[in-house]
C-alpha cells in the first residue's frame, strides 16, 4: 500500500454519461474531481456504433465518440480523468467523515464525497456469434435501437417484464417481432402477458432458445432450437435483442450500501443520496426502469450538486 494517501473533495467513480455529466458539474463548482474510469472506459454505450436519442447531435454520433466529447468537457473544466479500478472502499457513516477508497489494490485515497457511476452490465447468452454481432444488429436496449430497425423483422429473447415491454415497444416501429421464451410459460406481469397477446404482429414461441445468430458482419437471422423436440429451424431477421436481464455493478459496495434484491443502490427520495452521508449514486447502478445515456446525464448532474451541497452544509 503507497504511503501516500492522496486527499480529494470528490471522487467519482465509473466513467459513464453519469460520470463524466457528474464530473463536469463537479469542476464547475470547483470540487476538482477526480475520476477513476474501471476498466472500461466510457462504460455501456462504447458498444453501441449509433447514438440517435441523445439531445444535441442533430446527425446522430457514435457512442464511442459520444464519449470522448463528454470525457473532453469534463476535462476541459478541470477532471482529472484516470483509467484504474476501485478495488477496495471504507466508506465512513459519519457527516464530514472522509471516505477510504483503494485503487488497483495499491493506491489509497481520502474522499470527503464520493460518486458511485459503476453503471450496470446487460446479460446475453454467451454466444460467439452473439458477442461478435452486438453493434451489427445484436443490442440489449430496444429503445436505444429500435428505431433503426423500422419496417423490419426482429427476434426479442427474454421472458419477464423487461421482454415483453421490448417486444411491444418494437412492435410499433417494427413490421413483426418474434418473442422467444425458454420456458414454457412468461415470467411477465399478466398485464404485460395481456400486452403482448393483445399486439397482432408478436408471436411468441415457448419453449425456445437461440442457437446461433446468422450472418457474418451483420445480422441475417437466427437458428432457434425447440427445447423439447430439438428441432432447429431459422427465423430470418436483421436485429436481435437480448432481454433477460441486467447486473448492477455494485459487489464493492454490498453490506455497506443500501440496495434492492437484485444489487440495485438504493437512494432517498428524488435525490442521489445513499444510506451514508457524502456517497452518492448516479446513472444506471441506480436506475433499472429507464437506462438511458440521457437519464444517467441527468442523475449524473443531480449528484454533484448533491455532493456540493453537502460540502456547503459542512463549511
Amino acid at each position: 500500500m503507497s504511503e501516500n494517501i492522496e486527499k480529494i473533495k470528490c471522487l467519482i467513480i465509473g466513467s459513464g454519461p453519469a460520470g463524466y455529466t457528474a464530473a463536469i458539474y463537479a469542476a464547475r463548482a470547483d470540487m476538482k474531481p477526480i475520476m477513476y474510469t474501471g476498466m472500461q472506459m466510457g462504460g455501456q454505450l462504447t458498444t453501441t456504433t449509433e447514438v440517435d436519442n441523445f439531445p444535441g447531435y442533430a446527425n446522430g454520433t457514435d457512442g464511442t465518440a459520444m464519449m470522448e466529447d463528454l470525457k473532453k468537457q469534463a476535462e476541459r473544466f478541470g477532471t482529472e480523468v484516470r483509467f484504474g479500478m476501485v478495488t477496495n472502499v471504507e466508506l465512513n457513516d459519519k457527516v464530514g467523515g472522509k471516505h477510504k477508497v483503494i485503487v488497483d489494490e495499491n493506491k489509497e485515497i481520502e474522499a470527503a464525497t464520493v460518486i458511485i457511476c459503476t453503471g450496470a452490465t446487460a446479460k446475453y447468452l454467451g454466444l460467439e456469434s452473439e458477442m461478435r454481432l452486438i453493434g451489427g444488429g445484436v443490442s440489449a436496449c430496444a429503445t436505444c435501437d429500435g428505431f433503426f430497425y423500422k419496417g423490419q423483422e426482429v427476434v426479442v429473447v427474454g421472458g419477464g417484464d423487461t421482454a415483453a415491454e421490448e417486444a411491444t415497444y418494437l412492435a410499433n416501429i417494427c413490421s413483426k417481432v418474434t418473442l422467444l421464451v425458454r420456458k414454457d410459460y412468461m415470467k411477465a406481469s399478466k398485464a404485460m402477458q395481456h400486452r403482448v397477446d393483445k399486439t397482432e404482429n408478436i408471436t411468441v414461441l415457448y419453449n425456445t432458445e437461440v442457437d446461433e445468430v446468422l450472418g457474418d458482419k451483420v445480422v441475417e437471422g437466427v437458428r432457434a432450437v425447440n427445447n423439447q423436440t430439438k428441432e432447429k429451424f431459422e427465423i430470418p431477421v436483421t436485429g436481435v435483442f437480448i432481454a433477460i436481464g441486467h447486473t448492477p455493478n455494485s459487489d464493492l459496495f454490498k453490506g455497506v450500501l443500501d440496495m434492492d434484491e437484485t444489487g440495485y443502490l438504493i437512494t432517498k427520495g428524488k435525490t442521489t443520496k445513499t444510506n451514508l452521508p457524502g456517497v452518492f449514486a448516479a446513472g444506471d447502478i441506480q436506475d433499472k426502469e429507464y437506462r438511458q445515456a440521457v437519464t444517467a446525464a441527468g442523475t449524473g448532474c443531480m449528484a454533484a450538486l448533491d455532493a456540493e451541497r453537502y460540502l456547503g452544509a459542512l463549511e
